[in-house]
């Protein structure tokens, strides 16, 4: 991992709060993981010793499998589709009207509990109380669990054994592969028929991404994210959803990133700057929608904008067949159906 970055609390600080989506994006691809082990090393998911090596290198162990789970909110989401549930999570969960935030995909969020739901927080005395056999997270910086504070870390980590999963260093496919692997290991079946058909959907929707950006090489798409102040333009290599979608064949605006090699800030004066005929807009709660930027002059008259072609980014995917095929599915329609207007 790149240590000549600026500090980690600026890195994630930037990916988990408003502007967060150049970085998080940009966090995302400083490598292609091959050298991760996918050994679960449990065994029989059902009884004896288990245990389990991680993206970190590191092994989790325990008497039996994990059955008190707690997991960051996607994290969790991902094991839900593999139908393993967990009994509380923490970082984005519910919105200000307490509806599911988009991170929770399928979650039923009322029969969890939400120890943290913004960045920073995270209640360790209700970890404590759920008697926790197990701490699940994502890895965006080396050496560094997903919204687990850096101010509680210590205290947090004596309670239960903690398993990490890279969203960065990574590409789309390997992230679900680590996803699936760590559910087997907790008892998930993974030839399950809700499992296979959603596996054969997400190859036929890489397939189907595949041929539109072949045939239609000339549109480019730009990776932006709004924040009152500036409008951020993410550099597609450095996050494992571009970088998956780049492999795939998709064109992408390269923006002229900041120090740090992730992303560019615009002020909303210069969001002209790169010519696109695709725009994918974060889609998380911490970033501005599109709707609430028709007031903005400058938006409004892209090219992109004007003929429709803005589609919902999906910056932090649930890393589970079933999440991510419509990711692939959608960009492959919005190119099928897009005009050059750049």
């Amino acid at each position: 991992m790149r240590n000549a970055l600026h500090s980690p609390l600026s890195r994630r600080g930037v990916l988990a709060v408003g502007g967060a989506v150049g970085l998080g994006v940009a966090l995302a691809a400083c490598g292609s993981g091959d050298d991760k082990s996918t050994d679960a090393g449990g065994g029989d998911a059902k009884s004896g010793p288990w245990s389990f090596k991680d993206d970190r290198g590191e092994t989790a162990e325990a008497g039996g499998v994990p059955k008190n789970i707690v997991a960051f909110t996607g994290t969790a989401a991902a094991l839900h589709d593999y139908g393993i549930e967990v009994k509380g999570v923490f970082g984005p969960t519910t919105t200000k009207d307490g509806k599911p935030d988009i991170q929770a995909g399928d979650l039923d969020v009322t029969k969890v509990e939400i120890l943290g739901n913004v960045w920073g927080e995270f209640n360790v005395e209700k970890y404590a109380a759920l008697t926790p056999d197990l701490l699940v997270t994502a890895q965006w910086v080396e050496g560094e669990l997903w919204y687990v504070p850096e101010q509680s870390k210590d205290k947090i980590l004596k309670l239960a054994p903690s398993v990490a999963l890279l969203a960065a260093e990574t590409t789309v496919p390997k992230a679900i592969q680590r996803h699936a692997d760590l559910a087997e290991s907790l008892g998930a079946d993974l030839k399950a028929r809700k499992v296979t058909d959603a596996k054969a959907r997400f190859e036929k929707a890489a397939g189907r991404l595949r041929a539109a950006a072949k045939s239609k090489p000339d549109i480019r798409v730009m990776i932006g994210s709004a924040s009152q102040d500036l409008f951020y333009v993410s550099l597609a290599k450095m996050s494992a959803d571009t970088l998956y979608l780049q492999e795939l064949g998709v064109r992408f605006v390269e923006p002229k990133v900041n120090a740090q090699g992730f992303f560019e800030e615009l002020s909303w004066e210069n969001v002209d700057k790169y010519p696109a005929d695709i725009i994918m807009m974060d889609n998380r709660t911490s970033a501005l929608q599109p709707e609430a930027l028709s007031s903005r002059p400058t938006w409004a008259r892209l090219p992109a904008v004007e003929a429709g072609q803005v589609i919902p980014r999906v910056t932090e995917p649930i890393y589970s067949y079933d999440k991510c095929a419509p990711i692939l599915e959608d960009l492959a329609d919005a190119i099928e159906k897009a005009r050059k207007v750049a």
